[in-house]
């Protein structure tokens, strides 16, 4: 269910879906899904945290292919795993959509969390300094931003430009 649930808050949002919409995508009935959550916000809630996952099993992909135990060399190597999770673009929307839902406390709690675990998680792996470890989360933001709107499918100066040096798969 997690999965439809994605798919349904990647395509239209917090506000945008609907708890139907996300029982019609898994095949169950909206009942089964208040069976699962409380309601619609503690389901998002439940999606953002799927997301998490997905990253954080990224970059630990990304620090097992590491060449070296440099700060450097671990932040390239999760920026490669980071490259591969953002081309699924679900995964992608919905921390976007999540980003913009941050007036609801509980999501705004939930995407602090993420941030919170990753920047850690980041951190303490690489022994990067605090410098690249905010230009290691910059870059990831570009990178979300060049992929949420289409910028990788556009051949124009501008779009060259934000994507000069990111790898998108």
């Amino acid at each position: 269910m997690l999965a439809a649930a994605v798919r349904a808050f990647a395509a239209r949002g917090y506000y945008g879906t609907t708890t139907a919409d996300v029982a019609k995508g898994a095949g169950i009935s909206q009942a089964y899904v208040y069976r699962l959550f409380p309601d619609k916000e503690a389901l998002f809630v439940a999606v953002v945290e799927h997301c998490l996952r997905l990253i954080r099993e990224r970059l630990g992909e990304g620090v097992a292919r590491a060449r070296s135990t440099e700060p450097g060399a671990v932040l390239a190597a999760m920026a490669e795993g980071y490259a591969r999770l953002v081309n699924d673009r679900d995964a992608l929307m919905v921390l976007m959509h999540a980003t913009c839902a941050t007036s609801e406390p509980p999501i705004r709690d939930a995407v602090q969390g993420l941030y919170s675990r990753l920047v850690e998680y980041v951190r303490s792996v690489s022994g990067a300094s605090e410098e690249d470890v905010q230009a290691f989360f910059a870059r990831g933001f570009l990178c979300n931003a060049t992929v949420a709107i289409g910028a990788t499918e556009v051949d124009a100066p501008w779009a060259r430009t934000l994507l000069a040096g990111i790898r998108h798969y």
